[in-house]
């Protein structure tokens, strides 16, 4: 039985791996900031016309009239800095869901996650299709462990319908102090029904490189979370750890990572390509904003099996490694296409202490594929526990998904063990390339 398992998975993936292994034998070659500028390259940038000046006049008129109206007729007094940052929050927003206004508040507020602690329950969000959406809960952290998972829509959070809220408020609402509750309620993808959560908030603290260990038959696994400043030399530390057990294939895990720092992707993608490879390039509207970042490391592991993890909570940085790693294949994808956040986010401070989140440019692959609302397709699709999907004809628009909420009851969740099967897919996979690599060496040798 053993056996005819393995002939299946041969056929499989016989395709997905014939071109990944020769690419192994080629000979070894913060978002973006100025302090690191001097690696990358700058690529020619096309400007747009500018508009019209007397054209933005015009507009300015319109939103001024706009704003007398509201001061002198509005039925309450509202201070006008409350009507200039609505404003500004309106105007960001349109532009795409990743890019945002912040007051002065919000503000310190993202300073302070950046600095790596922070209050709250553990989750990356963004708004897609009109809805709240979890990207990914972070490995080991509040939410984590009460089982919320990627995909989730929170629908309400404290009792609240999240029905048009913005990004930065939502964040506010989920953050506080460390020992204090919130209570959130998700429609949970693929299932249609809604899932109360209470969860206690914690001191984020996120460690980037969890579990390496060797799983069987020298076939090493890592996790990687997040990218953050120091998981370049984590994950160096790890794999020396690993090949010093004897590790001779990997298996890098980067399911519900929802990304972080530019550079700490191209660090991460480059530990395992060829010297000066492509990892990957940003396209913006001027040159400020267009590079590429290529392999810098001279020795470099291109010589081994390699099976990356991937799923829907796969973001930004995740996808950029992922990527790379399947353009130049050296490496074979498994699990499920990848969320698809193929843009950078530049902070932009405002005279006042307020700040500016806007999207500058986005991520291409080494191929010149974009990853910005499409994702990564991995080579073989592995569904974790599996469930029928609903006719496209039942399929649920926001409206419906509010109306559900004050209508339908909800249910206590209790978070069971679930077995890995994409895992185990991926070890199936390593096994069937080296029966390939083994069935090439054969060959040649005749």
């Amino acid at each position: 039985m053993r056996k005819f398992r393995f002939t299946v998975w041969f056929l499989i993936v016989f395709f997905a791996i014939s071109n990944c292994l020769p690419a192994a034998a080629v000979d070894t070659a913060k978002e973006q900031s100025p302090q690191n500028a001097g690696k990358i390259q700058a690529v020619p940038a096309v400007k747009a016309a500018p508009e019209k000046e007397e054209d933005i006049y015009k507009q300015l008129e319109l939103f001024s009239d706009a704003l007398s109206i509201v001061r002198s007729e509005y039925v309450d007094d509202v201070k006008s800095k409350t009507l200039i940052y609505g404003a500004l929050k309106g105007m960001v927003q349109s532009l795409d869901r990743f890019s945002e206004f912040m007051d002065p508040e919000s503000y310190a507020e993202m300073k302070v996650e950046t600095e790596g602690e922070f209050g709250g329950i553990g989750i990356e969000i963004a708004i897609k299709d009109d809805l709240l959406t979890v990207i990914a809960p972070i490995d080991d952290t509040p939410a984590f462990k009460a089982g919320v998972k990627a995909g989730d829509r929170v629908v309400k959070i404290d009792k609240e319908i999240t029905r048009g809220i913005a990004l930065v408020d939502a964040v506010k609402k989920l953050r506080g102090k460390a020992g204090t509750s919130v209570a959130i309620t998700v429609l949970r993808e693929g299932e249609n029904k809604l899932l109360d959560f209470t969860i206690t908030r914690d001191v984020i603290k996120v460690k980037s490189i969890r579990n390496p260990r060797i799983l069987e038959d020298k076939i090493a696994y890592v996790k990687l979370s997040i990218f953050q400043e120091r998981s370049g030399k984590d994950l160096e530390d790890a794999l020396v750890d690993l090949e010093k057990q004897g590790m001779d294939s990997l298996i890098l895990d980067l399911r519900n990572d929802p990304g972080g720092l530019l550079n700490v992707a191209a660090e991460v993608a480059g530990k395992f390509l060829p010297a000066g490879e492509m990892i990957v390039y940003t396209k913006g509207r001027n040159g400020k904003q267009e590079m590429e970042f290529r392999v810098k490391e001279k020795k470099t592991r291109t010589d081994y099996p390699m099976v990356v993890l991937v799923d829907q909570g796969s973001a930004s940085a995740s996808e950029i490694v992922a990527g790379a790693l399947q353009d130049h294949k050296r490496a074979v994808l498994v699990g499920m296409k990848t969320f698809g956040k193929g843009s950078v986010q530049t902070v932009i401070p405002l005279s006042d202490g307020s700040a500016m989140r806007l999207t500058t440019s986005k991520y291409y692959t080494p191929n010149g594929r974009s990853i910005h609302g499409k994702g990564i397709m991995p080579d073989i699709v592995v569904e974790f526990k599996p469930v029928k999907k609903e006719d496209a004809s039942k399929q649920q628009n926001p409206d419906e998904v509010f109306e559900k909420v004050e209508d339908q009851p909800q249910k206590p969740v209790v978070k069971k063990e679930e077995y890995d099967n994409q895992l185990q897919s991926a070890v199936d996979v390593i096994k069937t390339m080296r029966i390939y690599k083994a069935f090439i060496v054969q060959n040649e040798q005749k």
